[in-house]
């Protein structure tokens, strides 16, 4: 397989990834943390609560937030692909996308996640331990861009020495 195909699978990959990644995001920030915190309630009856209290969960921000994500790696998708980069930058690169995911999730969730602590008079830390999945794949993602860096590093030809 040619290095430029190689390149547009690693870049759709990416891109599916990253997709994903944000796709769970939302489900964790609108569905499984509300009902998460406000046990035996369902999500129609948390949604009506927090009404009530003059609170939402504000999805269009949160989708937003997580949107913004899947459009930086359609970018990159489209940069690494028109500027022919290795598989291996390519697949780095949106391994930085995925590690800004923690980051991204923290500013997505805190307005609902305040929300749901004025509605129901608790934390506004995450209910649900489902979080815990996108803080790991972050957490991944940029263990193995740090080895991907060393990898890169010890495959390139040492750059002269200067005088």
């Amino acid at each position: 397989m040619s290095r430029r195909r190689q390149t547009v699978w690693v870049a759709l990959a990416g891109v599916a990834a990253v997709t994903l990644y944000a796709a769970f995001a939302a489900v964790q920030i609108l569905v499984l943390n509300p009902l998460a915190a406000a046990p035996g309630l369902t999500l129609d009856e948390i949604h009506a609560r927090m009404s009530d209290e003059g609170e939402s969960l504000g999805p269009s921000m949160v989708l937003g937030i997580l949107g913004a994500g899947v459009v930086l790696a359609i970018g990159v998708a489209v940069v690494a692909i028109l500027q022919k980069s290795r598989p291996l930058v390519t697949a780095m690169c949106f391994l930085a996308v995925l590690t800004g995911g923690t980051p991204a999730y923290f500013v997505a969730s805190f307005g609902p996640g305040m929300a749901l602590a004025d509605t129901f008079m608790i934390s506004g830390a995450d209910a649900s331990h489902w979080a815990l999945v996108l803080h790991l794949t972050s957490a991944l993602s940029l263990l193995v861009a740090v080895i991907g860096a060393v990898v890169i590093t010890l495959r390139s030809p040492a750059a002269p020495a200067l005088a």
